[in-house]
Order: structure tokens, then sequence, then C-alpha cells
């Protein structure tokens, strides 16, 4: 499977790409019963802030029935379209967004921010960036007041402007202030939905005001080349993207 050459446009313009119904209902069922057995059995409440800023679930990173949401769907074909190769995949990070009230320990929200880029559990010096977010849809999310992502369409390329003439290693600052005081279009779909997002889109997170769980599978994608050139792919939002060589 591969972007057509208007949604490759369209991608550059927004910085990302939403195929719905992408992945198939059995591998997400799958996929579902694994977290929801794990988020009733499992969990510790008292991790909610760590399982936040890193992932939910930890030691099913690596289970087969995960990683095959990306390998098994058209979200690896999606991704080679458009990076033109990618590192293999190895692990997937799990989000759950949890209704408020749920439990004594609050879920911290998420403020407007680029992954790996001065995160609050990373030395600002450190870099863990990468190239292409992908995010599949594991529970319905159509209320944009129950944990949705927010993400700003175009971000990418203010954010690769700022890196380009404002911001150094050490900043705290995770995006420019006229960002950060953005709320964001909340991203809604339902279970299968695919979202494949630039890594420079800046998102943010706030509270589950619903009655269930958030659930979202997200895959950190790199071109292979990217952990020797990372703050070239920060200053040039196509420099990854091998597949849009009429962005280069």
């Amino acid at each position: 499977m591969a972007l057509t050459s208007a949604e490759k446009r369209d991608f550059m313009r927004d910085g990302l790409h939403i195929k719905r119904g992408a992945v198939a209902p059995d591998r997400i069922a799958r996929a579902r019963d694994l977290v929801t057995t794990w988020y009733r059995e499992s969990m510790n409440p008292e991790l909610i802030s760590a399982y936040t800023q890193r992932t939910f679930a930890p030691e099913l990173g690596s289970h087969p029935d995960l990683l095959a949401l990306f390998a098994e769907s058209p979200a690896a074909e999606l991704a080679q379209d458009l990076l033109g190769d990618v590192r293999p995949v190895s692990t997937v990070q799990l989000q759950i967004r949890i209704p408020d009230g749920q439990f004594e320990q609050g879920q911290p929200e998420k403020a407007m921010h680029v992954d790996g880029v001065a995160c609050p559990h990373l030395d600002p010096e450190e870099l863990r960036t990468f190239s292409l977010l992908v995010g599949v849809v594991l529970s319905d999310i159509t209320d944009p007041e129950a944990g949705a992502l927010r993400y700003q369409p175009g971000g990418h390329l203010a954010m690769a402007e700022w890196f380009r003439t404002q911001w150094s290693l050490g900043i705290t600052e995770q995006v420019p202030p006229d960002l950060d005081a953005q709320v964001g279009t909340p991203f809604l779909g339902r279970p299968g939905d695919l979202l494949l997002m630039h890594h420079l889109v800046p998102h943010a997170v706030g509270r589950n005001l619903g009655p269930e769980p958030r659930l979202m599978a997200y895959f950190r994608v790199e071109h292979p080349d990217h952990a020797r050139r990372r703050l070239q792919a920060l200053q040039n939002p196509w420099f990854d993207y091998q597949g849009l060589p009429q962005a280069a």
C-alpha cells in the first residue's frame, strides 16, 4: 500500500495522514484484550505518572500481537513509502488516558510538545527523536474531552523553523510560545484507524472526562540514518523522508 500523490501533498502540508479502518478487526481485538487485561489486573496505580511519561504495560512492549499492529498491517508499508526505508520496529508504546477520578493517583496532562526533545523525564541535552509517529486506535475516541490527542496541523513546518533559527540543545521549552498557546485539533477515531504523524507535529493530551479508558498503540519509526543526524532532521522536516523527494 502506498499513499497517492495527493495524499503525499496533504501530508507535506499538514504533517499527518489518517487511514480509517486500516487495521483488521481481529488484530485490534487481540491487542485490546491484552491491554485491557493488563489494565484490570496488573496496573500499579502508584505508577500512573511514570506510565504516562513512557509507556503503559511495559512488559507487553514486544508482544507479537501488539507488534503485529504495525508489521502486519498497512502501517509498515505506508511508513516505508514515506521514509523510503525504516529501521525494524521492535517495541510498542501504549498510552492509556484514564477517566478522571478512577484512581486516587491522578494522571498528568501532557503539554504541547514534540517527542524526545526537552521531555520532563529527560536531560535537556538528550535527544530521543525519531522520524514518524504511527498510532493505532484500540478504543472508541469520539469525544474530544475523553483524552483525545490534540495535534497542530502544519506545525511541523513551524517547529523546523524554530529548531533551525532559535533553539539549541539545553533549552527546556518544548515548543515556541505561540504554538504552546494553541489548543490543537482533537484526533477522533474508531478501533482500527491509523494515524501517521510527522515527528515534528506538536501535540498535547488532556484529561479524560469520559467513562472509559482511551487506548492507543504507538510506534516510533525511524529512517535507518536518523540516529546519526538527529539535529539535521529537527531543522529540515524532510531530511528523513526519502519517499518525498520533491520535499528535499
